[in-house]
């Protein structure tokens, strides 16, 4: 019986990030994304009362941010809901109030890294809990090896964010990092798509767990420095993020296509 033949790769089908031909269409599409990954975090629990926000920076207006309505519930979240803000917090576009103190800390992130279209921010229970630790994420899972030298701390509390001065000291700890733990606070994620910011967050959020349950049931041993690196080389990418993030987007866009509205 002769072999099956192999079908070749250039007719199997891989998604890659979409190129569009207008900021209009390319606002469409990051406005879909912060619908849809707004309510995979609703899903999820992350959202706490009105604290919590996924920004996406608008393709034209580059100084101006798409964000949650203050208040609403990210499971009900649709495109026409979202609220352009600049960056001083002011609404340009939509019918609804923004959390100026949450928006502070997004506007300022965006403002000092032009290379980022996400920032995403919540206080989901692993990250708050690794959080009051003061520390990083340890390499200890391929996973957490994304975030090795890649992510950072910024060491200090004073409480709600709201001035600028403490939203660019957020920046600064940032610096070209794909994310910072906010001391007794959480975590926060960056990303050049929707969806890259959103799975930084998702997986950084699960590490903190891992790291939290390995702790609490006996010393975890680390990956080795250029394991850990070589890791991140493979796995630490916003476009391996992206990919990974797409069974989620294809599951929510899907069970719930109300969210396009």
């Amino acid at each position: 019986m002769q072999a099956p033949t192999p079908i070749p790769v250039e007719r199997l089908q891989f998604a890659m990030p979409p190129a569009h031909d207008s900021p209009a269409d390319e606002r469409r599409y990051r406005k879909e994304r912060l619908a849809g990954a707004l309510r995979i975090f609703g899903r999820l629990g992350y959202e706490d009362g009105v604290s919590g926000h996924i920004t996406a920076r608008d393709p034209e207006h580059t100084d101006c941010f798409w964000v949650n309505p203050f208040g609403m519930p990210f499971k009900h979240i649709t495109v026409s809901d979202l609220v352009l803000a600049n960056a001083e917090g002011q609404v340009v576009e939509g019918q609804y109030h923004v959390n100026q103190a949450a928006f502070t800390v997004h506007a300022q992130a965006h403002l000092a890294r032009p290379d980022v279209v996400a920032v995403a921010h919540c206080h989901s229970l692993h990250g708050r809990a690794l959080s009051t630790l003061g520390e990083l994420l340890d390499p200890i899972t391929q996973e957490a090896c994304a975030f090795y030298e890649s992510h950072a701390l910024y060491d200090g509390y004073t409480g709600v964010v709201v001035d600028a001065e403490e939203g660019r000291r957020i920046a600064t700890a940032l610096g070209g990092h794909k994310a910072v733990i906010l001391r007794n606070h959480g975590l926060l994620t960056v990303g050049d798509s929707v969806d890259a910011a959103a799975w930084w967050f998702l997986s950084m959020e699960r590490s903190c767990q891992v790291q939290l349950s390995a702790r609490a049931a006996g010393r975890p041993v680390m990956i080795g420095h250029k394991q850990a690196v070589q890791t991140r080389e493979q796995l630490g990418s916003d476009l391996v993020a992206w990919i990974n993030y797409q069974s989620l987007w294809q599951d929510i866009s899907r069970s719930e296509p109300d969210l396009l509205a």
